[in-house]
């Protein structure tokens, strides 16, 4: 195990866009006012997209363009959770999950085991997993002025009813890391955090191909270590793979009948490397009056290929779309591709591919 992660970095241009609402708005007195989410730093206010809609729309585009089987949900009082078996649904072992809950005890021939008064057994079947993919909330990189649109619904007879909702246009940032050691690879031992799979998962598992390995960072009492099950290296090749390309096609956000924006990347970054920090958190940054010029950061990218020179495996994967930069930064990258030879500069569908190619290679 290389503990290995994909590091990525995304930038999404959105115009007249209100991707996710916080609420009844403030600002009117209106009952059906609605409010986009915005948060303050530094004075200036900047609207976002939470890490968990950023999440909601990348599991259905996994659904939807690769037909991933998602996990049921369960409701249960307050709680829900889903069926919490990484084995049958790939969203699972991707996304994580937390599922407490109770089971019936089953003897070695299947028959469910009863106590001294006749009822069912009942053992602790809970299970957790931490998500292999993490991310960032979509973030605007320059302060904010949000435009309340007011509209009404007309048709009926009598009085007309009155709406509003914030709008605006800006260029959103976000980061992600993917697991690449963890997809496809339980724990079924009793440590909190770390028990992903009940015993009749994990016999499922094996029986379906699955084998044990050597987990290099928990031990058992007497000094062995204990065991993971891990799916086959082209399992988890497809579950890493279809992950990083469905951003090409990744679609979502409230208010899309009348303000449809576009979410796929404009400009991205994909590497392998072999640390858990985010480098790429300051690419984009804002700079003049107001906090309102969007600025790539070309100096800062350097810095980050040469600093972290040692954690980089493979190439790095700088994707842009066309008309997106300007002429200087288009030229900054160029040179930086020219400057590093581990660096290469395409459109984001071609870097995105490419860096899938070299994922196929990295995951044994």
């Amino acid at each position: 195990m290389k503990n290995l992660k994909t590091q990525g970095f995304v930038l999404i241009d959105v115009d007249v866009a209100a991707l996710n609402n916080a609420g009844k708005s403030t600002s009117t007195n209106l009952d059906n006012g609605v409010a986009t989410k915005k948060i303050t730093k530094n004075g200036r206010k900047y609207v976002y997209v939470s890490g968990q809609a950023w999440r909601y729309w990348w599991r259905n585009t996994l659904q939807r363009n690769f037909k991933w089987k998602l996990s049921p949900i369960t409701r249960d009082k307050k709680i829900a959770f889903t069926a919490a078996n990484p084995i049958q649904h790939p969203d699972d072992d991707i996304f994580g999950y937390m599922k407490a809950a109770k089971g019936e005890v089953v003897n070695a021939e299947g028959e469910v085991e009863k106590d001294k008064k006749g009822n069912p057994k009942m053992e602790n079947i809970t299970v957790t997993r931490v998500s292999p993919l993490k991310n960032s909330a979509l973030v605007a990189v320059t302060s904010t002025q949000t435009a309340e649109n007011w509209s009404s619904m007309s048709r009926q007879e009598g009085d007309a009813v009155p709406y509003t909702k914030e709008e605006y246009s800006t260029i959103m940032k976000g980061m992600f890391a993917l697991d690449l050691e963890q997809i496809g690879t339980f724990a079924s031992y009793n440590k909190t955090g770390f028990k992903n799979l009940t015993e009749s998962l994990k016999k499922e598992a094996l029986d379906g191909g699955a084998t044990t390995i050597d987990d290099q960072f928990v031990q058992k009492a007497n000094g062995e270590p204990q065991q993971l099950v891990r799916m086959s290296a082209d399992a988890r090749k497809k579950r890493a793979k279809d992950t990083i390309y469905s951003l090409k096609y990744i679609s979502g956000g409230a208010m899309q009948t009348n303000n449809m924006a576009d979410v796929t990347p404009k400009f991205i970054i994909l590497s392998t490397m072999t640390t858990g920090n985010h480098p790429f958190s300051h690419i984009a940054i804002n700079e003049g009056a107001y906090n309102q010029n969007f600025v790539l950061n070309i100096e800062g990218l350097k810095e980050v290929i040469n600093d972290y020179d040692k954690q980089f495996e493979g190439k790095i994967f700088i994707g842009v779309r066309s008309g997106f930069l300007d002429k200087e930064d288009t030229a900054s990258l160029k040179a930086i591709a020219n400057e590093f030879k581990n660096v290469e500069v395409s459109s984001v569908n071609t870097a995105i591919d490419n860096y899938c190619k070299q994922l196929e290679k990295q995951i044994s």
